[in-house]
Parts: structure tokens; C-alpha cells; sequence
């Protein structure tokens, strides 16, 4: 014979992660029935009168009252020493209450934000038709308020992401104001927290996290672009230091001329270590993989075409400035054939940079289109 099932339209399930409903009245969980749940309210609230659970269990009664149709109420709660094992024995409190009682969904009563957490276990299961949270009127803004704020302790990543940060503010300003003075050690900190904000918002810790990783993997399989890395590293820095230098020969220029000169001088560099980046990306993405993506392919091109465009603009301002001289071609004679030389004013020789990086983009695009995709062939005796 199949086992018998009280079958109820609707079941209102109180819940207690924390497992204080039986440490405190001895009952058997899962427990389900008017009588029952009764018995339990008088029990709870003579052995701990302040206990929310009290309320929680009283609000059941009142809407399974309220519903309409056929509609019982039921406890379920957790007691373990860990949380997995308390969620572990709230969901099979709750496959025992569908077991036996058969319904077509629960109300779920709560009087915490930590049993709130147990509602997606429940909805798993049956269909919840709503969630019900209890919190006394007397104490609602204190006790939300303690709810989150042990929610956020609680959190391991929150802890180190907000209040690590925080202390070290708090240690380190004042030590900048003994030093130095208030508007000083307050620009600091914000300084610092700004750069904080971008590191974890534009995810560069996530970077940094897998950096060793990939170097590590990178160091192992052999990869040519560990290399190039270093190359286009000390490129990079040759780049800066010769835009440190241009910066620092226009002392008293204004702030826009420090820049563009800077431009002018480093990105030739840095664009050349950018190409040495990408070219080393792109030989181990042709040794390892068997087609060729566009993108890795077009990208030396790109670097290369932003350099050219960058470079031209820089030299236009700081011609048109006075902070640099006209471009000219020096005459040259090879036999029957003469030239005179050329000097481009500041706009042609806008034009021709502007036109070459143009140039260099198309060329990327092309072979890009060209060879992007395709396979590489490998020798026949590697194939026999």
C-alpha cells in the first residue's frame, strides 16, 4: 500500500537555520499541525521569552488563518555544528513535509536574514507562493541593521575588500598629518582610495591573482612570447624615460606642451613595444593553435597605425608651437637623378602620418582577411 499523504492546498513552513527552536525545546523536527505548532509557541516562549523565533512561529498560525482554502502550518530547523550540514538537514525536513503532506506550495515564514538564505533550498523543491519576514516593531531598524552588518562581517572577501583598506587609511592618515599638513595627507588618501576603487572595479586584481599562473605556464610550455614580453618591457620603459626626458627640457612650458612632447618622444617607443608584445602573442598562437585568428594577426598593425597617428599629432602641436622643428628631406643626388629636398609644413606633415597609419591599418586588415582563419600546413614527414 502507498503510504498516506495529508493532502493540503497550501503549507506554511517556518523556518529555523540556527536549530534554536529544538535546542531550546527538546521538539522533533519536522514538526507540522495546528496543535502541534501551538504546543511549540507556549514551549519556546517559556524557556526563552526574547527569542524572535516565537514571533516567527505565532505569524505562521496567523497566515495559515488567513489563507484560504485547505492550508496547514509545519517547523523545520537546522542544529549542527556547520552551516552545509544544518542547510543539509533543513532539505530533508522539507522532502519528509512534501512526503507526507503533498502540497501544491509553501509560504515560507522567516524571522531572520540568515534563514532568508535557505528559501532558494525550499524553492528548489515546491513552488513558494511567498516569503514572510518577522521582525519586531520595536527593534525593526536595529535588528535590520544588525543583520546586515553580521552579513557583512561574515563575508570574508567584503571583510579584506572594504574594511583592510579602511584601517590602513585610518593608521596611515594621520601619520601623514603629522608630517606634512591636513590638505596634504587628505589629498593622499584620496588619491589612494581612487586608485584602490580602479584596481578592484576595473577587475585589475583578478589580473594580478592569475599573473603568476600564467607566467609560470607561460615559463613551462615555452612560449616565445615570454621573450618578446621582456623586450617590449624594457622597450616601454625606454619610452618613458625618453618622454621623462622631453618633459623635462620643457621645464616652463605649460602643462599641454609637457604632454604633447612627451607623446612625441615616447610613443615611437611604445608603439615598438607593443609590436614586439603582439608579434610574440602571434608566433605562439601559430605554433599552438591550428588556425589563425584575425585578431592576433591584425593587432601589430593596429599598435603600428596608432603610433603613426599619435606621433603626427604630437609633432603638429608642438611645430605649430614653436616647440619643434619643420620636417625636411635633404637633398640627394644618385647619377642622372637629382633631388632637391622638401620641407612639409606642419599640416602636410600631419597628412603624411595620418595617411601612413591609415595605410598600415588596411595592410593589417587585409592580410588579416587574407590569412585569418586558415590552417597551418604542417611538413609531410610530420604528417606521415
Amino acid at each position: 500500500m502507498a503510504p498516506y499523504r495529508a493532502y493540503v492546498q497550501t503549507l506554511v513552513v517556518c523556518v529555523d537555520r540556527t536549530g534554536d527552536v529544538p535546542a531550546k525545546t527538546g521538539a522533533d523536527v519536522p514538526l507540522a499541525g495546528r496543535e502541534a505548532v501551538e504546543s511549540l509557541v507556549v514551549d519556546l516562549g517559556v524557556a526563552d521569552p526574547e527569542d524572535s523565533a516565537v514571533n516567527a512561529l505565532l505569524e505562521s498560525l496567523r497566515v495559515a488563518d488567513d489563507l484560504d482554502g485547505e492550508a496547514d502550518v509545519a517547523v523545520v530547523s537546522g542544529a549542527s555544528e556547520d552551516v552545509v550540514s544544518a542547510d543539509r538537514a533543513v532539505a530533508a525536513q522539507v522532502d519528509d513535509l512534501l512526503a507526507t503532506h503533498d502540497p501544491d506550495s509553501v509560504v515560507v515564514v522567516i524571522d531572520s536574514a540568515e534563514d532568508e538564505r535557505l528559501v532558494p533550498v525550499i524553492e528548489s523543491r515546491v513552488p513558494v507562493d511567498g516569503v514572510d519576514r518577522v521582525v519586531v516593531r520595536q527593534a525593526r531598524d536595529l535588528e535590520s541593521t544588525y543583520y546586515l552588518l553580521k552579513q557583512f562581517l561574515a563575508d570574508e572577501e567584503m571583510r579584506a575588500t572594504v574594511l583592510v583598506p579602511l584601517g590602513i587609511v585610518l593608521l596611515v592618515f594621520p601619520a601623514l598629518m603629522a608630517l606634512a599638513s591636513v590638505a596634504t595627507a587628505a589629498a593622499a588618501m584620496t588619491a589612494v582610495i581612487g586608485l584602490f576603487l580602479l584596481y578592484k572595479g576595473l577587475g585589475v586584481d583578478d589580473h594580478v591573482a592569475d599573473l603568476p599562473e600564467q607566467v609560470r605556464t607561460a615559463l613551462y610550455s615555452g612560449q616565445v612570447s615570454i621573450v618578446t614580453y621582456v623586450v617590449a618591457a624594457g622597450l616601454a620603459l625606454v619610452g618613458l624615460f625618453a618622454g621623462g626626458l622631453a618633459v623635462s627640457d620643457r621645464s616652463g612650458a605649460p602643462a599641454l606642451v609637457a604632454v604633447t612632447a612627451f607623446a612625441y618622444e615616447g610613443v615611437p617607443w611604445l608603439a615598438l613595444a607593443g609590436l614586439a608584445a603582439s608579434s610574440g602573442r602571434l608566433v605562439d598562437e601559430a605554433i599552438r593553435a591550428d588556425r589563425l585568428r584575425s585578431s592576433y594577426l591584425n593587432l601589430p598593425f593596429v599598435v603600428v597605425s596608432v603610433g603613426f597617428v599619435v606621433r603626427g599629432f604630437s609633432a603638429y602641436f608642438l611645430e605649430r608651437g614653436g616647440h619643434a622643428s619643420a620636417f625636411s628631406l635633404p637633398p640627394v643626388t644618385a647619377g642622372p637623378v637629382a633631388f632637391a629636398g622638401l620641407t612639409l609644413t606642419p599640416e602636410q606633415r600631419l597628412a603624411a602620418f595620418v595617411l601612413a597609419g591609415f595605410a598600415v591599418s588596411l595592410v593589417g586588415l587585409r592580410v588579416a582577411t587574407a590569412f585569418g582563419g586558415t590552417e597551418i600546413e604542417e611538413p609531410d614527414e610530420l604528417v606521415e
